[in-house]
């Protein structure tokens, strides 16, 4: 869920500069799981499966899952890629990463899953490396959000799908006034019991400024995604998005 930025300023209310979004999620890396967890009452592995499904991946394929947390979407799309496929997960809190190896140690997954320290605004990887690129609660950390996007588009050969899954705002009652009760209210004063009163604040801002879905679709397609598609889930609170990279 954590993302890569660029060296900038911040240009709206809440945002956070690139070394102090770093020291945030490394920061709360030890209690990160259990507080998405509690803050979806662990609906969020449901709606990874569904933007894993939605990467229309097969066996063999290559995945890229960008701003990756601690792994829950990368071991997602390595059910998908299994057998003989792989899975490249990337983010730039290393605390994240160290987290999310000793949850594939664990878990084992199907297929290799490599977690990589990476900057989502310039991805180590050619153009076309992968059939997939994935974001999950992670493109409203990105400075530049068309830049990050297209990095994705980049890295993903004609045919293939770039996926956004995001927390989206409810314009109408009454999931509007329960997504302002819950996100700006309790969230931080869950927060304050965990004792990062900071990083939960900064959730309900990062999903304020961030682009609603129509205009996350219309951003995509600049990026030269075609054939856009989006679904809401969880009664209009989360978005995932598709776009496939045009062909060559």
């Amino acid at each position: 869920m954590t993302a890569s930025v660029q060296h900038a300023p911040p240009t709206a209310p809440g945002t956070l500069e690139e070394t102090q979004v770093r020291a945030m999620f490394d920061r709360i890396a030890g209690l990160y799981d259990r507080m998405n967890t509690v803050m979806t009452a662990g609906l969020h592995h449901q709606w990874r499966r569904r933007a894993a499904d939605l990467a229309g991946l097969s066996a063999g394929e290559r995945a890229l899952d960008v701003a990756t947390g601690t792994g829950d979407l990368a071991f997602e799309l390595a059910g998908r890629v299994a057998p003989g496929g792989e899975v490249v997960a990337t983010d730039f809190s290393e605390r994240m990463l160290a987290i999310a190896r000793d949850k594939a140690a664990v878990r084992r997954p199907l297929v290799p899953v490599r977690f990589e320290a990476a900057n989502a605004l310039a991805l180590p990887y050619g153009d076309g490396a992968f059939a997939a690129a994935t974001v999950g609660f992670g493109a409203r950390n990105f400075s530049d959000l068309e830049g990050g996007l297209r990095e994705m588009a980049r890295v993903v050969h004609p045919g293939g799908r770039v996926v956004v899954l995001e927390i989206t705002n409810p314009q109408r009652p009454p999931l509007s006034t329960f997504f302002e009760l819950w996100f700006d209210r309790l969230v931080p004063a869950l927060g304050r019991i965990a004792g990062d009163a900071q990083a939960y604040s900064y959730l309900p801002s990062s999903v304020r400024r961030f682009p609603g879905p129509a205009e996350l679709a219309a951003v995509m397609a600049r990026c030269g995604l075609q054939r856009i598609r989006y679904i809401l889930i969880a009664g209009g609170i989360i978005a995932v998005h598709v776009g496939e990279v045009a062909g060559s």
